[in-house]
């Protein structure tokens, strides 16, 4: 399994990066045993889909998993929804979509669709489910509620290692402060995405974001293998955000950047 980061940037899109999408995908049979890659991007954010054109054809593309609704991760469905029903070699079908409740129809006001159903042409929804896994291909998704002021989800995703001898653990925080759902996603992952878009001293104001410090907190109370530092806005030193979690992290961390690529 391996994950690309398409976006990293916090509340918005940056000079030097879309908002959030991360691009997992892991080389494993399809249903004829033919082995193939499998893709499932981690929410669509500002400026992301065109960043994703680098990297993935959407026609490829098995899923995508959107941790909550707020603009900055989910505004380019706009961009895959037009690219899935207008292509010009023909319309590609629906890709399947993990959301919050509600998912159909926020992309819905955004596409500007007042007939929900002109959506199946691209899109086949199904709302997170704690306790419940999501199989696609060799990915399984799992995720658990977290503290955001919108429905919001933290995302842990299993497959095969690129070594293809055991499993490996992805886990995104998506958008939280700390709490037991990040902890919980987080156990035990060989790499955590963790978002850490607040700065101690800086930023206040509780249950939207995580800082540095309290990145590495989740991080080491989850007992992860690596640390990667993600969702710092355009106005963050990001080495500051760095310099914190290593305070209370003592593993591994690296802060993620458009294009870097990690083999779990």
């Amino acid at each position: 399994m391996r994950l690309t980061v398409v976006g990293c940037s916090g509340s918005m899109s940056g000079p030097d990066s879309a908002a959030s999408c991360y691009l997992v995908q892991a080389d494993a049979p399809d249903e004829d045993g033919t082995t193939r890659t499998w893709s499932i991007v981690l929410d669509l954010g500002s400026g992301a889909f065109g960043a994703l054109l680098r990297h993935l054809d959407p026609a490829r593309l098995d899923a995508v998993v959107l941790s909550h609704l707020h603009a900055d991760h989910v505004v380019d469905m706009t961009g895959l929804e037009v690219y899935r029903r207008y292509h010009p070699a023909g319309a590609l079908g629906p890709v399947r979509v993990l959301g919050p409740a509600g998912t159909p129809e926020r992309i819905g006001a955004l596409t500007m669709e007042e007939d929900l159903s002109a959506l199946d042409a691209s899109f086949t929804f199904a709302a997170h489910t704690p306790g419940r896994a999501v199989t696609v291909g060799p990915l399984r998704i799992e995720s658990a509620p977290v503290d955001h002021p919108v429905p919001a989800y933290g995302v842990r995703v299993t497959g095969p290692s690129e070594d293809g001898e055991r499993e490996v653990v992805l886990a995104y925080s998506g958008d939280t402060d700390e709490c037991a759902g990040v902890v919980d996603v987080a156990r035990d992952a060989d790499l955590f995405l963790c978002e850490a878009a607040f700065q101690e001293g800086r930023d206040s104001v509780r249950g939207i974001h995580l800082t540095g410090r309290r990145a590495g907190e989740a991080a080491t109370r989850a007992a992860v293998r690596q640390l990667v530092l993600t969702h710092l806005q355009p106005w963050t030193d990001a080495e500051v955000v760095r310099a914190e979690a290593a305070a209370t992290y003592g593993g591994p961390i690296e802060l993620a950047r458009p294009d870097a690529v990690w083999q779990l």
